[in-house]
C-alpha cells in the first residue's frame, strides 16, 4: 500500500510502499487488549507490601490471661491493634503471575494496531530530516499546519538526533526510536508518525520470523 509522505517544509514528495501485511490487517480487539495489558503489569507490577500478622518477628504468648482480667482477650503484641503489630488488610505485593506472551503475538498485535491506525487515517509518513532543527517553534508549525498536535513520532536513529531537540518539549508528542515501538504508544496518542527510514527496519522487525 502506497501512503503520501509529509515534509518538514510541507512540499510536495513521492509517496512510499508499505507492506499490506502490516497495513491492511483485520483487527482482533481481544489480542491487542491482552498484550496491552501484559506490556502494563510488566511496567508497573504490585510491587506494595506490608507486614502482615504472621511476617512479623517475635514471641507469640498470650499478653494478658485468657479468663480473669476484665479485659478483652488478646493473643499477642501482633495483632494489628498494637503499635508496632501487623497491618490489616494490607497489600501484599505481587499476589499474581504475569502470563508471558510470545513473540508471534506481540507482532501480531503491533502489525493490528498499526492497520488500525491506517484505516482510521491516524497514520503519517514524514521523509527524513537531513539537517537539525533547533527551533522548537519550527517544529511545532509543521505538526500545527497538519493536525498532528497529538502524536507519537516513531523515528530511526539518524532523524531522531534532528528532530529530538525541536520537538522533545512539545505537549502531547513523544518521540520514539522504532526499536522501542510498542501497542501503548501506539494507542495512547491520537496519530502516528513514522519517519521513511524507520519503516524498512518496523517491517523487517515485524514480518522477519527470525526476529
Amino acid at each position: 500500500m502506497k501512503i503520501k509522505m509529509l515534509n518538514i517544509e510541507n512540499k510536495k514528495i513521492s509517496e512510499i510502499e508499505i507492506s499490506d501485511r502490516i497495513l491492511k490487517l483485520k483487527v482482533n480487539h481481544r489480542l491487542i487488549k491482552n498484550v496491552l495489558s501484559w506490556q502494563l503489569n510488566i511496567a508497573k507490577p504490585r510491587l506494595a507490601r506490608t507486614q502482615q500478622r504472621n511476617t512479623i518477628r517475635g514471641s507469640t504468648k498470650k499478653i494478658v490471661p485468657q479468663k480473669g482480667s476484665g479485659g478483652a482477650r488478646h493473643a499477642s503484641r501482633k495483632a494489628p491493634i498494637f503499635v508496632g503489630g501487623g497491618v490489616a488488610h494490607g497489600p501484599k505485593g505481587a499476589v499474581y503471575k504475569i502470563k508471558k506472551i510470545n513473540k508471534k503475538i506481540k507482532k501480531a498485535a503491533l502489525a493490528q494496531t498499526l492497520s488500525k491506525k491506517n484505516s482510521d487515517k491516524n497514520l503519517f509518513v514524514l521523509d527524513d530530516v537531513k539537517k537539525e532543527i533547533k527551533k522548537t517553534k519550527e517544529f511545532y508549525n509543521f505538526l500545527k499546519s497538519n493536525n498532528l498536535n497529538n502524536s507519537l513520532i516513531v523515528s530511526d536513529e539518524e532523524t531522531l538526533k534532528n528532530i529530538n531537540r525541536s520537538a522533545r518539549n512539545i505537549k502531547n508528542v513523544k518521540i520514539l526510536n522504532e526499536k522501542g515501538l510498542n501497542v501503548y504508544d501506539l494507542l495512547k496518542y491520537k496519530n502516528t508518525i513514522l519517519t521513511s527510514s524507520s519503516i524498512k527496519k518496523i517491517e523487517n522487525r515485524i514480518l522477519n520470523e527470525k526476529n
